[in-house]
């Protein structure tokens, strides 16, 4: 491919020895990947079923990679949110967020929602995580997104960062900054970042990434975790926004984390950056089977507070609430925890509470469904985050029978009335409504397939 003269230069004088090897990367095909989504399906239950030729990706324990005549984002398996189609250097972000069950996490710039998703798989259904982008377009791929993988525990913002900071002082106990940057390391998947590349970017990048990164730390909790990353190669967006980050919030540390042997340190010589951005790691498409990544952990000093934040949420009306309460006992074998919340004739179920007046959100939580004229509609994001065993009818579609499924195809099928499951391999797709010895097809017009 045709890399920026200015950029090769500029590659060559910091790598040296290596330029070559990096350079004749650039040749080789893209790697292919993705992410099985443990809250759908253990890694081993996915390695026994996939069509796909896998291998494993080495720093993701639910990473594989897959060849170049998959056809995976095709696949029934894809719509049912069994995995996340994921460049392979990029998960090495959410494996090293580790979030955990329980915390609050944010990911501060979501779209498209890779580093949303791992984050939910590693939190398992619990605690809250908020997931924000800033760019209205995005932030609706990265919601649907959210809930093709069945997350529950999600509440999706539209917000600028400085708005979020303001609202949610030393709130997190997690937060992912995937910042946005000239995105070298990403040339080969994306010609156009390469078009764009100047030095003049890689600039405005930076300053970008200190307002971001100063709006982070303030949500941050004494003890907490930030994890920046980037998918560029340059300096000044690495090591050099860590080492300002540093110089401007002293209460912070570089915190040393044990990675894939793959992985390089950051260089701090390259921009005479403090030295303990040495402790930060690089990704290399010459070194390892992936494109560009930076990644930098960072824990901010201090005592964990011992208090909890609390807000009052209104309550919803109760003839409301029975109407889903009604549908629960005729279609469901379980019981969600949470808070009720209705906007406008949508329901859905906060996590927890969570302050969302005034904000640009959504996705406030799971989505139960619709209410309207006394009568309540399950939202499709309902039938992906239910297992085939918490409902109480199922419709077992093959994969041929699923790819017509999302066409919007009916089927002949006796049983009582009511709302159906519908499961490709016993894994949900969406709804049904067995009616008149038929499934009436409830997929979503808008995400039919031609």
């Amino acid at each position: 491919m045709t890399l920026p003269q200015e950029f090769k230069v500029r590659m060559e004088q910091f790598l040296g020895e290596e330029y070559e090897a990096f350079l004749e990367s650039w040749d080789r095909e893209q790697a292919l990947a993705l992410r099985v989504n443990p809250l759908k399906i253990t890694r081993e239950e996915f390695a026994a079923l996939s069509p796909f030729d896998l291998r494993p990706v080495p720093w993701a324990d639910t990473g594989f990679y897959y060849g170049k005549d998959a056809r995976p984002g095709k696949h029934p398996y894809h719509e049912a949110g069994l995995y996340y189609i994921q460049e392979p250097s990029a998960m090495a972000v959410g494996a090293l967020a580790n979030a955990r069950p329980g915390e609050r996490v944010l990911d501060l710039c979501a779209a498209p929602g890779g580093k949303t998703t791992h984050l939910a798989a590693s939190m398992k259904g619990e605690g809250l995580l908020v997931s924000n982008e800033i760019h209205p377009a995005r932030a609706k791929i990265l919601s649907s997104n959210v809930e093709r993988m069945g997350i529950r525990n999600c509440i999706v913002t539209n917000e600028k960062p400085e708005r979020l900071a303001e609202r949610f002082p030393g709130f997190f106990d997690r937060i992912v900054v995937d910042a946005p940057c000239s995105g070298e390391g990403m040339f080969r998947k994306e010609q156009q970042a390469a078009l764009q590349w100047s030095l003049e970017n890689v600039s405005i990048c930076a300053e970008r990434q200190r307002e971001i990164l100063q709006a982070a730390a303030g949500m941050l909790r004494p003890g907490g975790i930030l994890v920046y990353s980037t998918c560029t190669f340059s300096p000044e967006e690495n090591e050099g926004s860590i080492s300002t980050f540093l110089d401007d919030c002293p209460e912070f540390s570089v915190k040393k984390v044990l990675a894939c042997d793959s992985f390089s340190k950051g260089r701090a010589e390259w921009i005479d950056a403090r030295p303990e951005t040495g402790d930060t790691f690089r990704l290399w498409p010459h070194c390892l089977e992936g494109e560009g990544h930076f990644i930098a952990i960072l824990k901010k000093n201090g005592e964990v507070p011992s208090g909890e934040f609390s807000w009052k949420m209104q309550a919803v009306e109760r003839n409301i609430w029975k109407l889903y309460k009604e549908f629960e006992e005729d279609s469901l074998n379980c019981e969600f925890e949470g808070i009720p919340a209705l906007f406008g004739e949508q329901l859905y179920l906060l996590p927890q509470a969570f302050p969302l007046k005034g904000l640009k959100v959504l996705r406030a939580g799971l989505h139960l469904g619709t209410v309207k004229k006394n009568r309540f509609e399950p939202a499709h994001a309902l039938a992906l985050a239910l297992k085939h065993q918490e409902a109480v009818q199922c419709c077992l579609l093959n994969v041929q029978e699923a790819q017509e499924y999302l066409k919007g195809a009916v089927f002949e099928k006796s049983g009582e009335k009511g709302w159906q499951l519908m499961l490709v391999d016993g894994y949900s797709l969406g709804w049904g409504k067995q009616a008149g010895g038929m499934v009436k097809n409830h997929y979503p017009k808008g995400l039919r397939k031609n």
